[in-house]
Protein backbone atom coordinates (compact mmCIF):
# COMPACT_ATOMS: atom_id res chain seq x y z
CA UNK A 1 0.00 0.00 0.00
CA UNK A 2 1.25 3.53 -1.03
CA UNK A 3 1.15 6.61 1.37
CA UNK A 4 -1.13 9.28 0.33
CA UNK A 5 0.03 12.79 0.34
CA UNK A 6 -2.08 13.48 3.78
CA UNK A 7 -0.79 10.78 5.17
CA UNK A 8 2.36 12.19 5.08
CA UNK A 9 1.01 15.32 6.77
CA UNK A 10 2.61 14.62 10.64
CA UNK A 11 1.02 17.64 11.93
CA UNK A 12 -2.29 17.51 10.51
CA UNK A 13 -2.49 13.85 12.01
CA UNK A 14 -1.30 15.22 15.50
CA UNK A 15 -4.37 17.65 15.54
CA UNK A 16 -6.50 15.05 14.72
CA UNK A 17 -5.48 12.69 17.50
CA UNK A 18 -5.83 15.60 19.82
CA UNK A 19 -9.30 16.61 18.96
CA UNK A 20 -10.21 13.01 19.25
CA UNK A 21 -9.52 13.23 23.10
CA UNK A 22 -11.96 16.74 23.14
CA UNK A 23 -12.26 20.09 21.79
CA UNK A 24 -9.24 22.13 21.93
CA UNK A 25 -7.68 25.57 20.33
CA UNK A 26 -4.44 25.52 18.53
CA UNK A 27 -1.92 27.25 20.89
CA UNK A 28 -3.34 24.52 23.68
CA UNK A 29 -2.38 21.82 20.98
CA UNK A 30 1.27 23.05 20.42
CA UNK A 31 1.68 23.05 24.08
CA UNK A 32 0.89 19.44 24.94
CA UNK A 33 3.16 19.23 21.72
CA UNK A 34 5.92 20.35 23.35
CA UNK A 35 5.02 20.17 27.20
CA UNK A 36 5.05 16.07 26.02
CA UNK A 37 8.00 16.43 24.08
CA UNK A 38 6.64 14.89 20.57
CA UNK A 39 9.76 16.30 18.53
CA UNK A 40 7.95 14.41 15.44
CA UNK A 41 6.00 17.80 14.86
CA UNK A 42 8.45 20.22 13.55
CA UNK A 43 8.03 23.69 12.69
CA UNK A 44 6.15 24.59 15.71
CA UNK A 45 3.96 26.22 16.32
CA UNK A 46 3.46 27.69 12.32
CA UNK A 47 3.16 23.89 11.18
CA UNK A 48 0.27 23.34 13.60
CA UNK A 49 -1.70 26.44 12.70
CA UNK A 50 -1.19 25.57 8.94
CA UNK A 51 -2.47 21.96 9.95
CA UNK A 52 -5.48 23.35 11.53
CA UNK A 53 -6.13 25.67 8.34
CA UNK A 54 -6.05 22.61 6.22
CA UNK A 55 -8.57 20.55 8.04
CA UNK A 56 -11.50 23.21 8.45
CA UNK A 57 -10.93 23.69 5.03
CA UNK A 58 -11.43 19.79 4.30
CA UNK A 59 -14.28 19.64 6.98
CA UNK A 60 -12.07 17.74 9.30
CA UNK A 61 -12.73 20.18 11.88
CA UNK A 62 -14.62 22.85 13.20
CA UNK A 63 -14.90 25.75 15.16
CA UNK A 64 -17.20 25.28 18.53
CA UNK A 65 -16.36 28.40 20.50
CA UNK A 66 -14.41 30.95 21.12
CA UNK A 67 -12.55 31.99 24.57
CA UNK A 68 -10.40 34.61 25.49
CA UNK A 69 -7.86 33.88 28.01
CA UNK A 70 -7.37 36.78 30.48
CA UNK A 71 -6.30 39.33 28.42
CA UNK A 72 -5.07 37.49 25.64
CA UNK A 73 -6.54 37.76 22.02
CA UNK A 74 -9.60 35.37 21.52
CA UNK A 75 -8.92 32.01 20.30
CA UNK A 76 -10.88 29.87 18.39
CA UNK A 77 -11.85 26.19 19.85
CA UNK A 78 -12.26 23.06 17.17
CA UNK A 79 -13.74 19.79 17.54
CA UNK A 80 -13.49 16.78 15.42
CA UNK A 81 -15.98 16.00 12.94
CA UNK A 82 -17.34 12.98 11.84
CA UNK A 83 -15.68 13.17 8.48
CA UNK A 84 -11.91 14.31 10.63
CA UNK A 85 -12.77 10.92 13.01
CA UNK A 86 -12.66 8.22 10.17
CA UNK A 87 -9.94 10.18 8.10
CA UNK A 88 -8.01 9.83 11.22
CA UNK A 89 -8.57 6.29 11.39
CA UNK A 90 -7.45 5.95 8.15
CA UNK A 91 -4.27 7.93 8.39
CA UNK A 92 -3.38 5.85 11.54
CA UNK A 93 -4.12 2.23 9.88
CA UNK A 94 -2.02 3.76 6.54
CA UNK A 95 0.74 4.99 8.53
CA UNK A 96 1.25 1.37 10.76
CA UNK A 97 1.10 -0.36 8.02
CA UNK A 98 3.09 0.87 5.42
CA UNK A 99 6.77 1.06 5.96
CA UNK A 100 8.37 3.94 4.96
CA UNK A 101 12.15 5.93 5.17
CA UNK A 102 10.61 8.40 6.82
CA UNK A 103 11.04 7.07 10.27
CA UNK A 104 9.07 9.96 11.68
CA UNK A 105 5.92 8.96 10.51
CA UNK A 106 6.14 5.41 12.45
CA UNK A 107 6.66 7.43 15.70
CA UNK A 108 3.68 9.76 15.13
CA UNK A 109 1.42 6.67 14.12
CA UNK A 110 2.42 4.87 17.56
CA UNK A 111 2.11 7.63 19.88
CA UNK A 112 -1.37 8.09 18.40
CA UNK A 113 -2.45 4.49 18.66
CA UNK A 114 -4.90 4.56 20.71
CA UNK A 115 -7.10 6.19 18.59
CA UNK A 116 -7.64 2.58 16.97
CA UNK A 117 -9.40 -0.30 18.84
CA UNK A 118 -6.17 -2.86 20.15
CA UNK A 119 -7.49 -5.55 17.18
CA UNK A 120 -7.13 -2.89 14.53
CA UNK A 121 -4.31 -1.73 15.49
CA UNK A 122 -2.82 -5.07 15.80
CA UNK A 123 -4.54 -6.37 12.00
CA UNK A 124 -2.30 -2.85 10.83
CA UNK A 125 1.09 -4.41 12.35
CA UNK A 126 0.85 -7.48 11.42
CA UNK A 127 0.81 -6.29 7.79
CA UNK A 128 3.84 -4.08 8.20
CA UNK A 129 5.71 -6.98 9.45
CA UNK A 130 4.59 -9.24 6.24
CA UNK A 131 6.23 -5.92 4.52
CA UNK A 132 9.13 -5.80 6.02
CA UNK A 133 9.96 -9.58 6.18
CA UNK A 134 9.64 -8.80 1.99
CA UNK A 135 11.37 -5.94 2.14
CA UNK A 136 14.32 -8.13 3.41
CA UNK A 137 14.06 -10.89 1.70
CA UNK A 138 14.25 -8.76 -1.40
CA UNK A 139 17.59 -6.77 -0.18
CA UNK A 140 18.94 -10.01 1.24
CA UNK A 141 18.83 -12.00 -2.04
CA UNK A 142 19.95 -8.39 -4.06
CA UNK A 143 23.04 -8.79 -1.77
CA UNK A 144 23.42 -12.37 -2.42
CA UNK A 145 23.62 -11.65 -6.13
CA UNK A 146 26.75 -9.09 -5.51
CA UNK A 147 29.23 -11.65 -3.87
CA UNK A 148 32.20 -11.38 -5.75
CA UNK A 149 31.06 -9.09 -8.33
CA UNK A 150 31.26 -5.49 -5.69
CA UNK A 151 33.19 -5.24 -2.81
CA UNK A 152 31.46 -4.67 0.01
CA UNK A 153 32.81 -1.32 0.60
CA UNK A 154 29.80 -0.29 -1.97
CA UNK A 155 27.46 -2.44 0.46
CA UNK A 156 27.64 -1.17 3.64
CA UNK A 157 24.18 1.01 3.09
CA UNK A 158 22.26 -2.36 1.53
CA UNK A 159 23.48 -3.93 4.52
CA UNK A 160 22.68 -1.72 7.09
CA UNK A 161 19.21 -0.86 5.84
CA UNK A 162 18.46 -4.71 6.64
CA UNK A 163 19.40 -4.68 9.37
CA UNK A 164 17.50 -1.58 10.55
CA UNK A 165 14.61 -3.39 8.74
CA UNK A 166 15.11 -6.96 10.63
CA UNK A 167 15.24 -4.91 14.06
CA UNK A 168 11.86 -2.92 13.27
CA UNK A 169 10.36 -6.33 12.48
CA UNK A 170 11.80 -8.13 15.34
CA UNK A 171 10.45 -5.24 17.36
CA UNK A 172 6.53 -5.42 15.91
CA UNK A 173 6.57 -8.81 16.22
CA UNK A 174 6.73 -8.29 19.86
CA UNK A 175 4.63 -5.39 20.39
CA UNK A 176 1.85 -8.19 18.31
CA UNK A 177 2.59 -10.76 21.24
CA UNK A 178 1.58 -7.92 23.98
CA UNK A 179 -1.19 -7.29 21.75
CA UNK A 180 -2.33 -10.91 21.74
CA UNK A 181 -1.99 -11.90 24.75
CA UNK A 182 -3.51 -8.76 26.55
CA UNK A 183 -0.22 -7.30 27.98
CA UNK A 184 -0.89 -4.08 25.73
CA UNK A 185 -4.41 -3.66 25.52
CA UNK A 186 -6.26 -0.40 26.16
CA UNK A 187 -9.91 -1.64 25.04
CA UNK A 188 -12.56 0.17 27.27
CA UNK A 189 -13.56 -2.90 28.68
CA UNK A 190 -9.84 -3.80 29.93
CA UNK A 191 -9.97 0.18 31.05
CA UNK A 192 -13.09 -0.54 32.98
CA UNK A 193 -12.06 -3.22 34.56
CA UNK A 194 -9.43 -1.35 36.35
CA UNK A 195 -11.27 0.39 39.06
CA UNK A 196 -11.52 3.77 39.99
CA UNK A 197 -7.86 4.64 39.29
CA UNK A 198 -8.41 3.93 35.85
CA UNK A 199 -7.52 6.07 33.14
CA UNK A 200 -10.08 7.44 30.74
CA UNK A 201 -10.04 5.75 27.67
CA UNK A 202 -9.28 6.74 24.67
CA UNK A 203 -11.78 9.47 22.56
CA UNK A 204 -12.80 10.27 26.76
CA UNK A 205 -10.33 13.30 27.49
CA UNK A 206 -7.89 10.70 27.43
CA UNK A 207 -4.23 11.73 25.96
CA UNK A 208 -3.74 9.48 22.98
CA UNK A 209 -1.81 6.17 23.43
CA UNK A 210 1.89 6.17 24.51
CA UNK A 211 1.61 9.80 25.77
Amino acid sequence: MELRREDRDVAGLTVLALLHTGPRHTYDMHRLMVDWHKDFVTGLPRSMYHAVNRLLRGGLIEPVAAVRPGPRPERTVYALTEAGGRELRERERRLLRTPDRDTALFVAALSFLGVLPPEEAARALRDRAAALEEHSAGLGAELQATVGRLPRLLLLEAEYERARIDAERAWVREVLEDLGSGRLDWSPERLAGRGRNAPPSPGKGAAPAGD
